[in-house]
């Protein structure tokens, strides 16, 4: 007997990585549900970007803004759903995910804003001097 096969007889995580059929059942639908819903997220994306620009929106005008929102929503969607689903944050307790996902939400609100206050002060000078 090697002296790995001890180690590996005796740890207590090795013996309990055993799934029976059921759970191997039910992490498989897991995986076609996540695969599922990135898909279909990834697919409304594509879609609307291939379809959008044949629409003529003009880049100044609020549907523009409302455009580029909706993009902005389903990657924080899409992102979240992968941070919950594949490093196990979801099954974490509600303060933990507060912990790690609160910063980055105050950290988007920050680019957000920063990209709005000076978003609209290049476009009042190029039209103050153009």
């Amino acid at each position: 007997m090697d002296a790995r096969d001890d180690l590996i007889v005796n740890d207590q995580y090795s013996l309990d990585a055993h799934h029976s059929e059921e759970d191997g059942k039910k992490i498989r639908k897991k995986i076609w549900m996540v695969t599922a819903i990135l898909s279909i997220i990834t697919i409304v994306e594509v879609g609307f970007g291939i379809v959008k620009p044949k629409t003529g929106f003009d880049i100044y005008s609020g549907a523009w803004a409302g455009v580029q929102a909706f993009y902005i929503i389903l990657t924080l969607v899409k992102a979240a759903y992968i941070v919950l689903v594949f490093m196990h944050l979801g099954d974490e307790q509600k303060n933990l995910k507060w912990t790690i996902l609160g910063p980055y939400l105050l950290f988007i609100v920050y680019l957000l804003f920063i990209c709005l206050t000076e978003g609209s002060y290049i476009y009042d000078m190029l039209e103050k001097y153009a």
